[in-house]
């Protein structure tokens, strides 16, 4: 394909970070007629405390990227829908006890939701981005699918987990078939001036700064008891309910008493917002919290089809259980265990292994046994 006016127009998310640069040279080498648009959705008139605000640094190496590729660069503030859409789902959620996951929110929300309703009337045919994920249109449905990148470390699927078929419709992910090595190898092949650019650690703003100072800027600090889960003992005085999280280890140490910390090692185990407390246990391997780390309800089930899968139903109609993979959280293990449906919305989970910790708020994706299909996901319940 040469690049013409006849040619297909792309809007390209371009971050400053090599994936997506390597993204828009590959499409522009395909001839694609491109478009870079950076997304503004630093908050810096309220988080500029955290640390040098980061967008300006990130905008001129974008600058620099298409000025090499003879691309035109917008950019385009979509602040206030970040705050509406993302900062406040999350700040909801921890403020409950919740794990949330603003990520996933930024990609469904924002960069292929109202991203999409900006830019809807300039005539683009497609949305690409440097995500790690791939897409197939299943002949027989004409209905996209998404699949895991081979790269199993770099794949992103799990953030993309709530995309609907309309989002996916126009997506293109130029670099989801290829390893990281040789996404890096492309951009020192194409000499782009951001190929020794270090990874960011997230993929919205919230990787630009600790998480647990974004919670201390909006919620604050609101002090409680760290009681043993099995005694009821007190070992301890946490800031907040929402600088926890089921599962955890690393820094629950620090906010014990040094006598407790001695019997250790201490995991939290569940939260009571309600009562402002977290509770721990120093047997948290034991039989006692077997269910616990393997058996949940999920909520808020999202599948990419718009139904679910045939297999969780029987020649009757009626749900039945079925084998998934499935991510816990983003990274390259992939667990395995099954779902049956309660309703469209809801249904249960069992994993065949006991994972380190299932926490409310937080997604399992829904993977296909014998393939890299992303199916959908679902959000655990308090309940479980």
């Amino acid at each position: 394909m040469t690049e013409d006016s006849a040619a297909p127009k792309v809007a390209i998310l371009l971050s400053g970070g090599v994936d997506s640069a390597v993204a828009l040279n590959i499409l522009k080498r395909e001839g694609y007629n491109i478009t870079a648009f950076y997304l503004k959705i630093w908050l810096e008139d309220e988080l500029a405390h955290l640390g040098q605000c980061p967008w300006e640094d990130d905008f001129r190496i974008c600058e620099a990227i298409c000025s090499e590729a003879n691309v035109r660069l917008e950019a385009i503030s979509l602040q206030k829908q970040y705050k509406d859409k993302v900062i406040s789902y999350t700040i909801k959620e921890a403020e409950k006890g919740r794990t949330p996951n603003p990520d996933i929110m930024c990609n469904s929300r924002v960069k292929f939701g109202c991203f999409y309703d900006v830019i809807e009337n300039r005539g683009f045919d497609y949305i690409a981005s440097g995500h790690y994920a791939q897409l197939v249109i299943d002949k027989e449905t004409g209905l996209k699918k998404l699949s895991r990148a081979p790269d199993p470390v770099k794949d992103q699927s799990y953030f993309l987990c709530t995309l609907t078929q309309q989002q996916l419709d126009k997506v293109l992910f130029p670099i989801g078939h290829l390893q990281k090595a040789e996404v890096r190898e492309l951009a020192e092949s194409f000499n782009l001036p951001n190929k020794n650019r270090p990874d960011s650690q997230g993929l919205c703003f919230l990787g630009k700064v600790k998480f647990d100072e974004f919670l201390d800027a909006y919620l604050g600090e609101r002090p409680g008891n760290i009681l043993d889960a099995k005694t009821g003992q007190t070992l301890g005085r946490h800031k907040g309910v929402w600088y926890h999280t089921v599962g955890q280890r690393k820094g629950i140490g620090k906010v014990l008493d040094p006598k407790a910390t001695s019997r250790g090692p201490w995991y939290v185990v569940s939260k009571d917002p309600a009562r402002d407390i977290v509770y721990v246990s120093n047997e948290y391997d034991e039989e006692a919290f077997k269910a616990a780390r393997s058996d949940v309800i999920v909520e808020d089930i999202h599948w990419i089809a718009g139904e679910p899968p045939p297999i969780l139903k029987n020649e009757e109609g009626c749900y039945q259980e079925a084998k998934f993979h499935m991510k816990i959280r983003h990274g390259p293990r992939i667990a395995e265990g099954s779902l049956i449906l309660n309703d469209n919305s809801s249904g249960n989970i069992k994993l065949d292994k006991k994972d380190g910790g299932l926490a409310p708020g937080q997604f399992i994706v829904l993977y296909g046994v014998n393939s890299t299909e992303c199916l959908g996901a679902g959000v655990i319940s308090e309940r479980h």
